[in-house]
């Protein structure tokens, strides 16, 4: 084992390998995230160690994180070998975890959730950092997203020399990292407007023209000149490059994503075009976006988490399909406090059928039956499904909804 390991950092691999290895023959998962744990609690130190030589990316926002880091990966995994999260584990455990599964890696595209961008950033010095958006979230967890906006463009004026690929489009992630010297802007979209009417940096109100642009009315602060762009049909970046993508993934918002996670491939060395043509390829990201064949329902797996998220994802719906299964929870995963479902527009099913399901389906049927949506009630996901009409079902379910469905079909279903 390489020699950048103290006596006690090579016990923690050891140790953690141990634990992954007992997690997965005891069916209890795939152990990442026990032997991370393990690995942290003999080492704490170890999250340095492991980075230490890497050329690393991290990937933060509210939304999209997972995606665009598979993105991410793929594009640098054509300069050499890539480090990265298999499952979107985006804590500590998690990233040590997938640190120490590709130790020999020079190249890293890691996933971290906003929280603890900051001081992964101190133990893993990063040549680049992707802001991607930051909106509400699970206010019992993160608090207030002006919190977490001062708290990143603290982290981000710790470390001047990391190369910030930042989407100008959304105003809280320009304000983050407005300051910093070395900034690479993309025009990624920002279909969620509703957290950033007020500037973060004066409280004044935040003005938008008719061509997306937007300014501060308080503070020196307007949207930047972006360096990549996207249309429907290519990708826009700097000294004239023009490169066709077409993305297996859906969503303007996927767009958006790919051209981040592009911006951040070429800043590390990257091609354009062979960055575009890796991240186009990507088709799935821990079972979102998956085609599942159930009995005789022809599965779309799609997850939202808050918010900005529903209302992407809302508007990935084919309105062509023969049913829509919305199910939602309410564990601490999720954000116990659902009053956000008012916050998402749910009026424009009409002519498909609308199933409300999860636990919290009630609640659910209550935002559905104000927004004029007809649908029925199942709680039970899979009765949901059963019930939908034979062919395409679109289904949309918050964090452990999603992942308890998931678990429930994976012994009969086949994925395609």
């Amino acid at each position: 084992m390489s020699t950048r390991f103290s006596a006690r950092g090579r016990l923690a691999l050891r140790a953690a390998a141990l634990a992954s290895w007992a997690s997965q023959k005891a069916g209890r998962g795939n152990g990442s995230m026990i032997g991370g744990l393990i690995a942290l609690k003999i080492d704490p130190t170890l999250m340095t160690q492991l980075g230490h030589g890497k050329r690393t990316v991290l990937v933060t926002g509210t939304n999209g994180k997972s995606t665009t880091t598979r993105m991410t990966a793929a594009a640098l995994a054509t300069v050499g070998t890539v480090a990265t999260q298999a499952d979107g584990a985006n804590m500590d455990a998690g990233i040590v975890s997938a640190l120490s599964a590709h130790v020999d890696a020079r190249l890293a595209a890691i996933e971290v959730d906003e929280l603890h961008t900051p001081h992964v950033a101190d133990a893993l010095r990063p040549e680049a950092i992707v802001l991607l958006n930051l909106s509400r979230d699970q206010l019992d967890r993160v608090g207030e997203i002006n919190m977490i906006e001062r708290r990143l463009r603290a982290g981000l004026a710790a470390h001047p020399d990391a190369v910030v690929v930042a989407n100008c489009d959304d105003v809280l992630v320009a304000s983050a990292a407005y300051d910093n010297p070395n900034v690479v802007w993309v025009a990624a979209g920002s279909g969620w407007a509703n957290d950033a009417t007020s500037c973060p940096r004066s409280g004044e109100p935040i003005v938008w023209d008719a061509d997306g642009n937007w300014r501060s009315t308080g503070a020196d602060f307007a949207r930047p000149t972006p360096d990549w762009w996207v249309d429907d049909e290519n990708l826009y970046g700097p000294d004239g490059v023009v490169v066709p993508m077409a993305l297996t993934l859906p969503g303007r918002a996927n767009r958006g994503n790919a051209a981040q996670a592009v911006a951040a491939a070429v800043a590390m060395g990257a091609d354009p075009r062979a960055a575009v043509a890796a991240a186009a390829g990507v088709r799935e990201i821990a079972g979102r976006y998956a085609a599942v064949q159930v009995g005789e329902h022809s599965l779309r797996m799609l997850l939202a988490k808050n918010p900005a998220g529903w209302q992407e994802a809302l508007s990935m719906i084919d309105p062509t399909v023969d049913g829509l299964v919305i199910a939602v929870n309410g564990q601490v995963p999720d954000g116990e406090d659902l009053s956000w479902l008012w916050d998402v527009r749910f009026e424009h099913f009409e002519g498909v059928k609308v199933v409300a399901s999860g636990e919290r389906a009630t609640d659910l049927a209550v935002r559905l039956t104000y927004a004029g949506v007809e649908h029925t009630l199942e709680p039970d996901p899979l009765r949901a499904i059963a019930s939908c009409p034979a062919g395409r079902v679109e289904v949309l379910a918050n964090y452990t909804a999603f992942r308890d469905l998931n678990t429930a079909i994976a012994k009969g279903a086949e994925r395609v």
